[in-house]
This record gives structure tokens, C-alpha cells and sequence, in this order.
């Protein structure tokens, strides 16, 4: 069991890591990541945003769901 939680606790910070590289490369170099993109989508800068905000809310939904909510209760259910 132990193996599991930190397993679960690993992929969380983990996908949290990139979840946070994601968010400083839509600040930083915002203008490059458009134009690399942009390119092959042939999207506007702001359909560009509103796709990469709404990519990281799913992403971060995602981690909840699927690692943070286990490792939790594998917490609960390891204390009883």
C-alpha cells in the first residue's frame, strides 16, 4: 500500500510540475508558442488562449480525478 500512495503522490506532483511549465510557457515565450502553433492550426491569438486555458483546466481537472483524489483516500484507508 505504501507503494501505491507514493506512486499516486509522485505522478501528482509530477503532472502538477507540467502543469506549471505549461503555464510559464503561455507567459514567457507566448508570441513564439502562437506562431509555432499557429502555423498548423491557423488559429487567432486569442482562440490560441482560450484553447491552451481551457487545456490546462482539463489537465488539472485530470490530475485531481486521477491521481490526487486516490492518493487521498489512500491516506484515509491507510490510517484506520
Amino acid at each position: 500500500m505504501r507503494f501505491v500512495r507514493s506512486l499516486f503522490l509522485w505522478c501528482t506532483l509530477i503532472n502538477f510540475g507540467l502543469v506549471g511549465l505549461w503555464g510559464v510557457l503561455m507567459v514567457l515565450p507566448h508570441g513564439w508558442l502562437h506562431r509555432l502553433w499557429g502555423r498548423w492550426l491557423r488559429i487567432s491569438p486569442d482562440q490560441f488562449d482560450i484553447v491552451s486555458f481551457a487545456g490546462i483546466v482539463l489537465y488539472e481537472i485530470l490530475i485531481f480525478v486521477f491521481n490526487l483524489v486516490p492518493y487521498l483516500a489512500l491516506l484515509i484507508v491507510g490510517r484506520e
